[in-house]
């Protein structure tokens, strides 16, 4: 007869089997919002702004953020925007338009605290 583990023993390794699964796809999911560009492979900042200004948008910061470009301005619309982008391919990868109103409603209430 072959050496064949009882029936627990195979619950308990399919188990592990698939928690492993879970782990591993939990933290591949968790890492889905940072940009993975080699630093070598980087465009400058200047190129994006050079490319978002052509766009006639009106460019207030460019900074590092999870490994992406995130950029504050005012976009061709006068909205003022934050958007990511990819600093290989400068590919956009996340856009909003920032809330006036709930800005602010924040400063407000700042400022009232500060009273």
């Amino acid at each position: 007869m072959k050496n064949v583990p009882p029936r627990s023993a195979k619950l308990v390794i399919a188990l592990a089997f698939a928690i492993s699964l879970s782990v591993l796809g939990i933290s591949a999911f968790a890492d889905d919002d940072d940009c993975r560009d080699p630093v070598a492979k980087w465009q400058p900042r200047e190129v994006l702004k050079k490319h978002l200004e052509a766009q006639g948008w009106v460019v207030h910061r460019i900074r590092i953020d999870d490994r992406c470009y995130e950029v504050r301005a005012i976009d061709d619309q006068g909205r003022r925007v934050e958007a990511s982008y990819a600093p290989a391919t400068l590919k956009l990868l996340e856009f909003e338009v920032e809330d006036e109103e709930h800005e602010r409603r924040e400063h407000h209430q700042s400022e009232s605290h500060s009273r």
